[in-house]
């Protein structure tokens, strides 16, 4: 991770942590840099936010910092960060932005950037990016007379996308009743259209973005709310969205939660089943919970472990050509289709597997067995400090001894807010909570966490 830019791009605080200041500098240099790039070619940048109050604000900073390094700017609007990565990589666009700080609170803003093949920024370029905006490179030179780019309308792209997700669906959605869940957030101008042109009975919630309102007790983070609509209206099955809707956590027939996990198994099994699993193998994180691996093992499919974030599973299935891969979180990639995690484009996944396999989802689930895990959030001065901690690092150890091979410990760094995050999987729930709270509590007694 870099100074400014996580796991997902340059997130914080909106004109606190992130400022207008810094949306202009940042398009600054993407506008020189891609034009630089590209010489012969005209530098076209095309950006998408979700509906929080200051994806405005950063609109146009962005806006003015790209024009006067000369790139044209084509506004996608309020879209999904998964549409982004569509238009750039289908339209030939220099580069995409994505403003938005994903499932954060509205207060956060973000702003992810999207290189030419559609894929998450290099960290190279993010370097680069950072050293502008710390004044290690000098001033860039501003756009003059015919060179000072403009910004179009360009709606129809976003449209484009809704068409292309359509496309992918297999079958009709008739006589299926659906429940949605968009968090307030991009994919409020999406998602029900999709269902509705697939002929599903759609029940949508959350679905009124103010501008504040974006995940705040609604979306993927808060799926409780969706649990009771599908048992209220007795649907077939239910998927909640984050902010930016690129990513999707279920919910079967009964109102139970189908996370990331279970989504990758019931779609890795399905797609083994098809011979379109290449390489047998399904990308995880490590994350991902030990019952998924026994599960895939029992199924005969292989899988790899990478760090947490979908930028880094995409980077393994480029890598070797791996077709599926994901998160817990709900990130879903399938790589024929997309190169980003996709909300919409995984709920239609799901429903492929249920109607081809003409079962519920509750039954496809049933298979798959996870351990108890305990995740716990801790918020702390200094996320470096307080996980290299020698005292926390001995608790952690001493943890991971008692639970031997029938658990696991994993303390890691958000890569986007100030927390240190504790994770306990074991066969019973009561020693998860146990073995994250000891090693919070030396957390404590050393002055890390944040009263």
């Amino acid at each position: 991770m870099g100074k400014y830019f996580g796991t997902d791009g340059f997130r914080g605080e909106a004109n606190v942590d992130l400022t207008v200041e810094a949306a202009y500098e940042v398009g600054r240099f993407l506008g020189w840099y891609y034009g630089q790039k590209n010489p012969e070619e005209p530098c076209t940048v095309v950006i998408g936010k979700d509906t929080r109050r200051s994806s405005y604000m950063f609109e146009y900073s962005l806006v003015a910092g790209l024009t006067a390094s000369g790139a044209d700017v084509y506004l996608l609007h309020v879209t999904t960060t998964p549409s982004v990565s569509y238009v750039v990589r289908t339209e030939g666009f220099s580069c995409g932005i994505m403003i938005s700080a994903s499932h954060n609170p509205y207060y956060d803003n973000g702003i992810k950037v999207i290189n030419e093949k559609g894929e998450k920024l290099e960290e190279d370029v993010i370097a680069e990016i950072e050293a502008y905006l710390d004044g290690e490179k000098g001033e860039l030179p501003l756009a003059k007379r015919d060179k000072i780019g403009r910004t179009v309308d360009f709606a129809a792209g976003r449209n484009r996308y809704i068409g292309y997700l359509i496309s992918t669906a297999t079958r009709s959605f008739k006589n299926k009743k659906v429940a949605l869940d968009c968090a307030n957030g991009s994919a409020f101008a999406i998602a029900k259209n999709v269902f509705d042109a697939l002929g599903a009975e759609t029940y949508v919630i959350s679905n009124s973005p103010n501008g504040l309102n974006i995940n705040t007790d609604c979306g993927s983070t808060h799926i409780e709310h969706l649990q009771k609509v599908v048992k209220d209206v007795k649907a077939d099955v239910g998927f909640a969205y984050d902010g930016d809707a690129d990513r999707c956590i279920a919910v079967d027939e009964n109102g139970e939660v189908v996370d990331g996990d279970a989504i990758l198994y019931i779609c890795g099994k399905y797609m083994k089943e098809q011979g379109t699993l290449k390489n047998n193998k399904v990308v995880t994180t490590i994350m991902s919970n030990f019952g998924l691996y026994k599960a895939f093992e029992r199924e005969g499919i292989e899988y790899d472990k990478t760090a947490v974030g979908d930028k880094y599973v995409y980077e393994n299935m480029a890598a070797y050509g791996n077709c599926l891969g994901g998160e817990q979180s709900g990130h879903i990639i399938f790589s024929k289709h997309a190169t980003t995690g996709d909300g919409i484009l995984t709920s239609l996944k799901v429903m492929e597997v249920l109607l081809e396999k003409k079962e519920s989802l509750a039954k496809l689930v049933s298979e798959l067995e996870i351990y108890p895990q305990v995740l716990k959030n801790v918020r702390v001065h200094d996320k470096t400090a307080a996980q290299d901690d020698e005292a926390v690092q001995a608790e952690v150890k001493k943890v991971a001894e008692s639970l031997g091979q029938d658990g696991r410990i994993l303390l890691r760094q958000s890569g986007t807010e100030p927390v240190v995050r504790v994770m306990v999987e074991a066969s019973e729930l009561e020693t998860c909570e146990r073995c994250v709270n000891q090693v919070i509590e030396v957390m404590k007694q050393k002055g890390h966490v944040l009263s």
